[in-house]
């Protein structure tokens, strides 16, 4: 007598509701950075970030309508957004287009994956959201152990390569500020008596992130070159980085959140740089030093030890 053992269909539809979207940010984040370095060619850093936070907002926006959603109005909301869009989405997204202008497009790739390591600590010593063990403690010193990695502080790098690289280390702490303020003061909170969606809460932080980025770059770079100026690949990479990276990958990512939870969403910051490093090569030609992704594994163990992704059951 044989025993036949049905297919787990419930488990394959509850992934079949997320694991598109999820598999679509890796995607769309990691090669976010060679648009960037696209971008970078002919227009200011300053341009680029304001370029692409602007039209993620107008994607937002039109997301927001289309589902039939009513824009955020509360003044308590708009108010909260301030850090999180200037600090979360304006500045880092500075710095890495400044950052790539010195440095390969996967190496910021790789400092991106570098998110949870700043996370941890401003959550526990600034914002009190999450508690510090000495699991935590271990995962951030294998972590910053890989950044060193990373790096390569054992060689003297060229100036311009070195901050670059911290411009983009910087970027990455940005994110570690705003994710537990996030948390803190506004995700799960009703504002105006209503619990706003997560697209709508994407829009007001990108729309906070856009006037800031914008009025930054009238003050540092002036005008932006005319439009016919530009090539086609700047143009196109400028939109790319706006209508997916800014736009469509936030509300995909709250998908994700919804139907696996923010654990799961998270998991993407390990294949962001898997993906980063590949177009970084096939697209751009750009090389890869053994540090590297050594490095990068060696965040990512720290990463993984530090949420206790190691020890959690399947």
């Amino acid at each position: 007598m044989t025993t036949t053992i049905a297919p787990d269909t419930t488990a394959s539809a509850t992934r079949s509701a997320w694991l598109p979207a999820f598999a679509a940010n890796a995607v769309i984040w990691g090669s976010s950075f060679i648009f960037i370095k696209i971008g970078v060619r002919e227009l200011h850093p300053t341009w680029v970030a304001a370029g692409r936070i602007v039209i993620g907002a107008l994607t937002l926006l039109a997301l927001l309508l289309i589902a039939g959603q009513r824009l955020p109005g509360d003044r308590r909301l708009w108010g909260h957004m301030l850090l999180p869009g200037v600090v979360g989405v304006a500045l880092p997204f500075t710095l890495f287009a400044y950052g790539e202008e010195r440095v390969d497009s996967l190496v910021a790739g790789i400092w991106n994956a570098t998110t949870a390591l700043w996370v941890l600590p401003f959550a526990v010593l600034v914002f009190r959201t999450e508690k510090f063990t000495a699991r935590a403690a271990v995962g951030l010193l294998l972590g910053f152990a890989g950044v060193l990695v990373v790096l390569g502080f054992w060689h003297d790098a060229g100036a311009s390569s070195l901050s670059g690289q911290l411009m983009c280390g910087a970027a990455a702490a940005c994110y570690g500020v705003s994710i537990p303020y996030l948390k803190r003061f506004v995700t799960g909170r009703d504002f105006g008596g209503t619990r706003p969606s997560g697209v709508s809460l994407a829009f007001v932080q990108t729309a906070v992130a856009a006037l800031a980025s914008a009025l930054a770059a009238l003050l540092v770079s002036g005008l932006p070159p005319a439009v016919t100026d530009l090539s086609w690949p700047v143009i196109g990479s400028v939109v790319a980085l706006g209508v997916f990276g800014s736009g469509i990958a936030f509300a995909l990512n709250m998908r994700v959140i919804t139907a696996a939870g923010a654990s799961t969403a998270a998991y993407v910051t390990y294949l962001v740089p898997v993906v980063a490093t590949l177009l970084g090569i096939l697209v751009l030609g750009e090389s890869l030093h053994w540090n590297q992704p050594v490095g990068a594994l060696i965040v990512l163990l720290g990463v993984a030890v530090a949420q206790g992704a190691l020890s959690r059951r399947r």
